[in-house]
């Protein structure tokens, strides 16, 4: 129904991905559960799937940092904290973050999506 071709691989890391409640997930750690069900694929792979799913609209990338995305089988409008400590996200419902207002788009530009992530760690002593 996303106008993707049904391989093997591809239903393969669907099912990991949505197989059950709505969760976020890295390259790295699908890799690890498809290698852990004996779901033979590649890194790569994994990362060009990643975002064809994205694409297609049943996932959302999350950009943690330049370095690191999560993606978000839950594509509705909401937010996420992003636990520094423990590289984990929580969502946040979108009703919880308010804007008072937001800049105007650059010329022939609309604001498609805004993606707030508040970055927390274990409070110190």
């Amino acid at each position: 129904m996303a106008g993707l071709r049904p391989t093997r691989q591809r239903v393969a890391l669907a099912e990991l991905l949505f197989g059950g409640p709505h969760r976020h997930v890295s390259a790295e750690q699908l890799h690890g559960e498809a290698n852990d069900a004996s779901v033979n694929v590649s890194l790569a792979t994994i990362y060009n799937t990643l975002h064809q799913f994205h694409e297609a609209g049943l996932l959302r990338e999350v950009a943690v940092d330049a370095s690191r995305s999560y993606f978000d089988t839950d594509t509705s409008d909401h937010h996420h904290f992003y636990v520094e400590d423990e590289q984990r996200m929580i969502d946040i419902p979108a009703a919880s973050v308010e804007f008072k207002s937001l800049p105007q788009a650059p010329r022939g530009m609309v604001v498609s999506h805004v993606d707030v992530v508040i970055r927390v760690r274990k409070q110190q002593g």
